[in-house]
């Protein structure tokens, strides 16, 4: 059969037609590049600076005064914190209220002015080992610059060197990146899965013409919402528990808190990211559309939860939206447990907002959800 232009023209003005009734998904397709490109343009950036530091001075001299000026000059640093004992320090960086800490003893300015070495210690959290990294070389190179300034002004006498930094990481000692990386891995899956699970949950009914038979039942939104959700906990629970002993027995990562918190906050995230994926199948008209919003929620989470570049690194705007997202708190817990230790004190505030992310896009999906056949 002959190659007939106009029946080719006739199928594109069909196909056309179609694509202009359904505008959901003409939106979804022009935003998407272009949310995605503004948002992931300024977010995906390993360079951070302004990095949260809190200070322990045990030195009342001008010398360690103009060393923390240094430090704040550098633009690396924000020395948000003064504190007045070890004990306030390590609470700030296992809290990750600060991610360094600069401890000066006593008699610092002293070694100074004796032409002595003197000693400084940085404390940093190695949980993340690109942060880290950039700790340890941008306080080498502060140091390294006061160091070289003090030699200097002494008219080249022969003096040791004039500061000494000592550094200790915490949690990653190694600044391993598969301790770093394998947390973040488990969060990121089991975002992804349940997502995808309960985003065809609603809609799936509907395109099998099974929505008619729930209709006429006496069950109400909730119990329907509920009842879709709870299955999909249970699948997720599995996963998390196979994701753990994987990542124990295979991959050498410890849990150095504890599992049954671990496990608790995993249950805890897992009514929020199921919820997400319910109020999008609630919304959405067809396995495809709910296919293109889960895509479209799947980049967000992974580029701005801090799974791979430091929420420390993202412009104001992009840090404030990665707040609005339940796997970058998930991700601090599973950090925060399985490197840190963490105590569900230091952590009652993950708890706090999670929980009120599940209930909130429960809640949504609940009231979007129409009990009829449109």
């Amino acid at each position: 059969m002959k190659f007939n232009l106009r029946r080719t023209l006739a199928i594109i003005k069909k196909e056309f037609a179609q694509i202009k009734r359904d505008k959901k998904t003409i939106a979804i397709i022009i935003m998407m590049p272009i949310m995605q490109l503004l948002l992931f343009g300024y977010a995906v950036s390993t360079s951070v600076d302004h990095i949260p530091t809190v200070v322990l001075n045990n030195d009342i001299g001008q010398e360690s005064r103009e060393l923390l000026d240094r430090f704040t000059n550098s633009q690396y640093f924000d020395l948000d914190a003064y504190v007045t004992s070890i004990n306030d320090v390590e609470k700030y960086i296992d809290y990750g209220d600060a991610k360094a800490g600069i401890v000066i003893p006593p008699g610092y300015s002293d070694d100074i002015r004796r032409g002595e070495t003197a000693q400084i210690q940085l404390i940093v959290d190695g949980s993340d080992p690109t942060t880290a990294q950039t700790i340890l070389s941008s306080a080498g190179g502060v140091v390294q610059s006061l160091s070289v300034d003090i030699m200097e002004k002494t008219l080249g006498a022969p003096l040791p060197q004039p500061v000494e930094l000592r550094s200790r990481v915490w949690y990653n000692p190694d600044m391993s990146s598969t301790n770093f990386n394998i947390p973040g891995l488990i969060g990121i899956i089991l975002q992804t899965v349940t997502l995808m699970l309960t985003s065809f949950s609603v809609v799936r009914e509907r395109e099998r013409g099974t929505m008619e038979q729930l209709i006429v039942t006496p069950i109400t939104k909730m119990e329907l919402m509920v009842g879709k959700l709870v299955p999909y906990v249970i699948i997720g629970f599995i996963d998390i528990v196979v994701a753990l002993a994987l990542s124990l027995f295979w991959f050498g990562v410890t849990v150095s808190g504890s599992v049954l918190l671990l496990l608790f906050f995993s249950i805890i995230f897992l009514i929020s990211a199921l919820g997400v994926g319910l109020l999008i199948s609630t919304v959405s008209k067809s396995q495809l559309q709910a296919m293109q919003l889960s895509m479209f929620m799947i980049m967000p989470n992974i580029l701005l939860s801090g799974y791979m570049f430091p929420r420390e690194a993202m412009p104001e705007v992009i840090y404030a939206v990665s707040t609005v997202i339940p796997l970058t708190y998930f991700l601090n817990v599973l950090r925060g447990i399985m490197l840190k230790g963490n105590t569900f004190m230091i952590l009652y505030q993950e708890f706090i907002i999670l929980s009120a992310f599940g209930v909130v896009f429960l809640v949504l999906a609940v009231i979007k959800f129409k009990k009829r056949i449109d």
